[in-house]
């Protein structure tokens, strides 16, 4: 009897402790799953008027419009810079790139060659650092364009896995018109009015020289001619090397730290980023994630692959926009099939206003379009900051929201730091905003009461969005 009772005893407390690890592994379980996936989506150059949503009526861009409809739309989404480089500095760190000292007092505000210093500073804290501590994985796919080396070559201090990245594929630095044969130069222009003037002043030296030297004026003995063309030389053939292989030097295609494609082939390239998309999602889909998809297309030299070429109604520049549309709905596409859509943030931006003023050799427009909005590309009138902004969410964000309040691309790193439930550093200045009660209607306005507009290093505008209306 007394075995019995024991035996009884024993099983309640088999069944008790069955049930306490079935309830904290279940537990464990669903604060994992509660915490979302987040798919940030950056197209390099995008024109607010180059998508359906924002009113264009003859591009086709099917699926970035379905993130519209089923999700919030932002018709005042502000970049806090018209240039790349600042602005993704910006993005990465919820803070203006005056901050972090990525705004440059020089013309060239962004970071232009591979074996240049500098980038986003160490002492920066981005989101993917904060999200990989909270076991986040983390990639990016693109365009990363915050530096790459700081001392020396290949020390790779700048790299994105050195600011929170666990994968990378893509460019470190930016894609350039040098980078495809045939489309022109961004610096062989400049390069050659540079060289003639050289040209001009080492020969009306020589003359002079030579000149004087048989007048009797001067006596230089016939060596130092031979020294001034030697240095000439050696001063104007790395020169013109450099130029004339810029395409082989800066544009090469990396996988975490290895170059993996130099010079880089850019058929088929936005369909191999996709792929890499696909399978960095599915590697990851026990267990959170971060994929920063940030598109190549459409900054110019510009290129579709072969199914696309041809296709809209806007030249190459429109056949990158629909291609790009079409790797976002294969994205989206790939979160369905895994049932990891209804847990999955989905943010689509541009960094900054369409580049209007690109012209191609023969005369076509490479540019995008920013719509009513004047100005584009480097400029801080509206058509240079004001950029798509989309947010999506199933279950969370109701379907066609639409948010007329002030906001920022600064924004997305406090929303992301919340929703994944770690904490927004308070040892400095985060100038954007938690996005959620916007588009959950907690909050009516934005809290954005000033926006600061910068032209690299220097204040341009500011936005005022009064708290109080009525004052």
């Amino acid at each position: 009897m007394d075995s019995s009772r024991i035996m009884m005893k024993r099983s309640r407390e088999m069944k008790r402790m069955l049930l306490l690890t079935f309830l904290i592994t279940g537990n464990v379980f669903c604060t994992t799953k509660s915490r979302p996936n987040f798919i940030l989506i950056m197209v390099d150059d995008l024109g607010i008027g180059d998508v359906g949503c924002y009113g264009n009526k003859t591009l086709r861009t099917p699926n970035i419009d379905q993130l519209a409809d089923k999700g919030a739309k932002f018709t005042q989404h502000i970049a806090a810079s018209p240039l790349c480089t600042p602005s993704r500095a910006a993005f990465m760190t919820g803070r203006y790139p005056v901050r972090s000292g990525v705004a440059a007092e020089s013309r060239i505000g962004t970071f232009i060659f591979s074996a240049s210093s500098g980038g986003l500073p160490k002492n920066e804290v981005t989101f993917t650092e904060i999200l990989q501590k909270e076991g986040y994985s983390t990639g990016i796919i693109g365009k990363w364009h915050l530096g790459l080396n700081r001392e020396w070559k290949d020390d790779f201090y700048h790299h994105p896995l050195n600011h929170g990245f666990d994968y990378f594929y893509g460019i470190t630095v930016t894609h350039l018109r040098d980078c495809i044969p045939g489309n022109g130069s961004v610096f062989l222009a400049g390069a050659a009015e540079t060289l003639k003037q050289t040209f001009v002043i080492v020969g009306i030296t020589l003359f002079t020289l030579i000149f004087l030297n048989k007048i009797g004026l001067v006596k230089i003995p016939g060596k130092v001619f031979g020294y001034i063309l030697l240095v000439f030389i050696l001063f104007i053939v790395p020169v013109l090397f450099f130029f004339w292989n810029l395409h082989y030097l800066n544009c090469f295609l990396m996988r975490n730290y290895q170059v993996i494609q130099q010079p880089i082939i850019y058929e088929n390239l936005t369909r191999r980023m996709t792929s890499e998309a696909v399978n960095f999602i599915l590697r990851n889909q026990n267990k959170p994630f971060l994929l920063y998809m940030s598109y190549i297309q459409v900054h110019t030299a510009l290129y579709a692959s072969a199914t696309f070429r041809g296709k809209s109604k806007h030249g190459i520049y429109g056949d990158a926009v629909e291609e790009v549309d079409w790797s976002i709905g294969k994205i989206v596409n790939e979160l369905n099939k895994n049932e990891l859509r209804d847990n999955t943030l989905i943010y689509f931006t541009s960094d900054n206003g369409a580049h209007i003023e690109e012209i191609s050799s023969s005369g076509e427009i490479h540019g995008g379009y920013n719509g009513i909005f004047k100005g584009g590309k480097a400029t801080n009138w509206e058509g240079g900051i004001r950029v798509p902004g989309l947010l999506y969410w199933p279950g969370v964000i109701t379907s066609e929201t639409v948010i007329n309040e002030p906001t920022s691309n600064m924004d997305i790193f406090p929303t992301i730091v919340k929703l994944s439930g770690a904490t927004v550093p308070q040892d400095r200045i985060i100038d954007g905003l938690d996005l959620m009660p916007l588009v959950q209607r907690s909050n009516v306005s934005s809290e954005h009461e000033f926006l600061f507009h910068y032209c690299n290093a220097y204040l341009n505008a500011v936005r005022w969005n009064p708290r109080n209306m009525s004052d």
